[in-house]
């Protein structure tokens, strides 16, 4: 179901808090997911578009010039629109999200660590992430 014209624009309408500390605290960790998207962008297997999706809804929470700075990237602003108006995102980047989580999570479980209980963990976390993004995220019609 696509969302109206007035409620892709509330989507973007930050919900700044009153309180100085929480403002403070959303800023931070916000800019700590952008820091680790930058990572991504350099370093295979490390995600870049969770990042961005934590930290849109971190500045969302306390900036709207923050919010606004990340979503206006000419790089990453229009897939971060697209998914915080429910449009998706698309079917190319589906399918390589699928493939990284399978090859990353597969080859670490495998051949990167040799703790049970982190295996385990890891192959956890990764399971949940492919589901989400399997079943969750919808592909953006064209």
């Amino acid at each position: 179901m696509q969302a109206t014209t007035k409620e892709r624009e509330n989507v973007h309408k930050a919900k700044e808090s009153n309180n100085l500390i929480v403002k403070v605290f959303w800023v931070v960790l916000g800019s700590f997911f952008v820091a680790l998207a930058a990572v991504g962008v350099a370093l295979p297997g490390i995600p870049t578009t969770p990042f961005l999706i934590l930290a849109a809804a971190c500045y969302i929470r306390s900036s709207q010039k923050l919010y606004d700075w990340l979503i206006s990237n000419k790089t990453f602003g229009p897939y971060l629109k697209d998914y915080r108006e429910g449009k998706g995102i698309p079917k190319k980047a589906k399918v390589l999200a699928v493939s990284m989580i399978v090859l990353f999570v597969g080859s670490s479980v495998i051949f990167g660590i040799e703790s049970l209980n982190l295996k385990i963990v890891v192959g956890a976390l990764g399971l949940t992430g492919l589901l989400y993004v399997i079943f969750k995220v919808p592909v953006a019609k064209d």
